[in-house]
């Protein structure tokens, strides 16, 4: 039995043990009290670069996941996915003779809501950071950073601050991540409101340590040995405009980042628009992003996994499209047309094409 498997059974066992009896529950069994969710994901996807081979793959992505209350503001989430260690993707290859797939844990923490408003969430967590329009401009879809953030919203107002362990280093100091975003929601009159923030990342102990995760560059400036050259204190901003044209729901969305550590290569942009939600069956949804990420503007590993293969120096556009076929069932659909290695100086042309069938549950 692998990882995943492993820590599921054992953590169902405890709940099962101990019933789950917070301090308001009326002694009921602990499913009573269990939501469960998840979604299946096939994908082919073919990727065209120039001096690199042309790949073909299918690959896979399934998730599931249950949330369960144990008392009136504590509430546990647990979720397992396909994938390996890759910390921004849980795609799974068909590959390698019908061999088995691997299985991870991919969220598992505690949310207490200490009162309206203000929450407190620890351990491996779903990102409490806004993106303006989704854009994968810093943190990919998938990372699911591993810590403790508190996050605080009323009225116009939200907030988050965090801190999370990145490399646990025996040799040398670990390396942690401390972030805070403040931003407001500001209705506009009728179907219209606008969404504005900045925000604030610190690395720590970056320079000189080996990049994170599998030790590549993904863009990032290295020395001869492979180590990073530069810290990243990065300030963001970003604004996110909804409205409606007739039946059709309308966003559009900026987002800038800049590391303030590093006089070069140090800034990355995203703006782009949405028409439509692809969530009840017949509903459709089409996006257009444009993306600038300069070699030192983030770090690498924790960006979009598809964007220009993956990291930094690259830019370009990315074009999306989602029709929900039936209840829970949805074809979609994502074009990327990038430049990629501008700063390494071999620049060249990157595109990749998704094409997706969904199925969710909950």
């Amino acid at each position: 039995m692998n990882r995943g498997a492993t820590a599921l059974a054992a953590i169902a066992l405890l709940l099962s043990s101990t019933g789950l009896q917070g301090a308001d529950a009326d002694q009921e069994s602990w499913t009573d009290r269990i939501d469960f969710s998840g979604d299946f994901r096939l994908r082919y996807e073919g990727v065209d670069e120039d001096f690199e081979d042309d790949k073909d793959r299918m690959r896979f992505r399934a998730r599931f996941g249950l949330a369960t209350s144990l008392s009136d503001n504590i509430k546990f989430v647990l979720r397992i996915a396909t994938g390996n260690d890759n910390p921004v993707s849980a795609n799974q290859s068909f590959e390698d003779g019908f061999s088995g797939s691997d299985i991870r844990v991919d969220q598992i923490y505690v949310d207490w809501t200490i009162r309206d408003g203000l929450n407190i969430q620890g351990g491996k967590i779903k990102n409490p950071l806004f993106k303006a329009g989704g854009v994968p401009l810093i943190w990919d879809s998938d990372l699911m950073p591993e810590g403790v953030a508190l996050k605080y919203s009323s009225g116009k107002l939200f907030a988050t601050v965090g801190g999370f362990l990145i490399g646990k280093r025996e040799s040398a100091d670990d390396s942690h991540l401390y972030v805070a975003q403040l931003g407001a929601n500001f209705p506009l009159g009728g179907q219209n409101s606008l969404t504005v923030g900045t925000g604030y990342f610190a690395y720590t102990d970056t320079v000189g340590n080996v990049p994170f995760y599998n030790s590549k560059a993904k863009g990032n400036t290295l020395d001869d040995e492979g180590l990073y050259v530069y810290e990243y204190k990065d300030v963001e901003v970003f604004a996110q405009f909804n409205s409606m044209l007739r039946d059709w729901p309308v966003q559009v969305f900026a987002h800038a980042v800049q590391n303030t550590a590093v006089g070069t290569q140090d800034t990355a942009i995203a703006f782009g628009a949405k028409l439509g939600s692809a969530k009840d069956k017949g509903q459709a949804q089409l996006s257009w992003t444009y993306q600038d990420i300069e070699a030192d503007a983030v770090i690498g590993t924790f960006n979009d996994s598809d964007f220009g293969g993956g990291g930094t120096d690259a830019n370009g556009h990315m074009l999306k499209a989602k029709y929900a076929y039936a209840k829970n069932v949805f074809f979609g659909g994502t074009f990327f047309l990038n430049e990629v290695e501008r700063f390494q100086g071999s620049e060249h042309d990157y595109s990749r094409v998704q094409l997706d069938v969904e199925i969710k549950f909950d």
